[in-house]
């Protein structure tokens, strides 16, 4: 005879220290447990869920925590400080990437813990929030971070002259989105009843600012490019749009040069711990195949000879492990160097100084320009969803849009309309005459 994992006998073979789990009158499932508490204490825990299996997995997490020496900081008695390191230690460190995790630390140590670190976690209001968000809306972080004082020649706030450093509306937007999804957490694993954190509006900031490439600026970088090792990836860069992490994570084995296209199934970034690291891409949307130009079809087959030739004259120290584009000894690019070769190639075309980045925008930008649909540019990109694209892009899609009507202007007007209209100098035709 089998049991439903919610009958009354499954609940009997849990071991000892995994807590207990059972239905409510309401028909909700408890779970609850022992965990370890702040000042190095015991304390017992209870979570809920709609399914035995949803309550289990929650208090299972927690005690996963416990056990790796994270405390579980208790609503009525910890503070906003101690939840926050326990969700970056216990909770975030296993759903975002390295990177992330590490801007995510730096965003809570700077501001989260100096600014409602000592609040406690039960008592934490959105008014607390908004006050505090603007607070740090006008304080000057040259002189609360002691930025001035570190210089061997103090030379502005440490010498009395306060500069002013304030945070931009997007990294107040970063710090907020970050304390929210804290709370979040703490919502769902019912230590808060809500996140007070969403009922504070911090408004809508404005796009970061780029400057894309012009058609006759990308000419003079592609010529540049010539006979410079890499061309191929400067040129697949300006054509596809493709990520730096994007172009440097590209094995052979995702280009088909003779069907014209390629997979896009990773990303090679640099991490604190693990030095140059291959990881899957930023999103979903991101994983995509795409057509590749011929100009740069040709530039590949080039880029693959140049590159047995490195590899016959390394010898013994080429170590290749199938990457288009690696350092002369078949090693991964580092992103910061890539970097550098771009700046310098920059300096040779004789071309302003933009970020790397902004040959994503610059592919982008041109392609509008020539009239391609958006929904093919989000796909080329990889952006998870077209809104992404349509905001992103807004400035260049309303210059578009005044070009289209001053070309629609210049198609309705005449000699014979502008200067005598309706043929007898009388009256301008209404409106009504264009749309009969």
């Amino acid at each position: 005879m089998t049991t439903s994992p919610d009958t009354p006998a499954s609940r009997r073979v849990r071991a000892n220290g995994d807590g207990t789990v059972y239905q409510r009158k309401d028909g909700r499932w408890e779970a609850a447990g022992y965990v370890l508490a702040p000042g190095n204490t015991r304390r017992r825990v209870r979570v809920y869920g709609t399914t035995r299996k949803e309550a289990l997995a929650k208090l299972t997490e927690k005690i996963a925590a416990s056990n790796r020496g994270f405390p579980v900081p208790s609503a009525t008695q910890g503070s906003v400080g101690a939840y926050l390191t326990y969700w970056l230690d216990a909770v975030a460190v296993h759903h975002l990437r390295e990177n992330t995790h590490t801007r995510y630390t730096a965003c809570v140590d700077r501001y989260l813990i100096p600014g409602l670190g000592k609040k406690k976690l039960a008592k934490l209001s959105a008014k607390d929030v908004r006050t505090w968000l603007n607070q740090l809306r006008t304080t000057c972080q040259c002189c609360s971070r002691g930025i001035d004082a570190r210089r061997d020649e103090p030379r502005c706030c440490a010498a009395g002259r306060c500069c002013h450093k304030l945070l931009s509306p997007l990294t107040l937007t970063y710090i907020h989105s970050v304390l929210k999804s804290a709370l979040e957490h703490a919502v769902r694993e019912e230590e808060i009843p809500r996140n007070v954190a969403r009922n504070v509006r911090t408004g809508t900031p404005r796009p970061r600012r780029f400057e894309p490439l012009t058609a006759d600026e990308a000419r003079h970088l592609l010529t540049a490019a010539r006979g410079h090792r890499l061309r191929a990836l400067f040129e697949l860069a300006l054509h596809t749009g493709l990520r730096k992490g994007e172009l440097l994570g590209l094995r052979w084995e995702d280009l088909d040069l003779d069907a014209g296209t390629a997979a896009i199934r990773r990303t090679l970034q640099r991490t604190s711990a693990g030095g140059l690291t291959t990881l899957p891409t930023k999103t979903r949307a991101s994983e995509r195949r795409i057509a590749l130009p011929t100009r740069c079809v040709h530039s590949l087959k080039l880029h693959h000879e140049q590159q047995q030739r490195e590899r016959a004259a390394a010898g013994t120290t080429w170590r290749h492990d199938g990457h288009v584009f690696t350092t002369v000894q078949g090693r991964p690019i580092d992103p910061t160097n890539l970097t550098r070769a771009f700046l310098t190639l920059l300096r040779k075309a004789g071309l302003r100084r933009i970020r790397f980045h902004d040959l994503r925008h610059s592919t982008a930008t041109l392609l509008l320009e020539q009239g391609v649909e958006l929904v093919v540019i989000k796909e080329l990109l990889g952006h998870a969803h077209i809104g992404v694209t349509a905001t992103v892009y807004a400035h260049v899609r309303l210059r578009l849009q005044r070009d289209a009507i001053d070309a629609l202007g210049t198609a309705l007007g005449s000699p014979e309309t502008t200067e005598t209209v309706n043929g007898d100098g009388d009256e301008p035709p209404s409106c009504a005459a264009f749309v009969r």
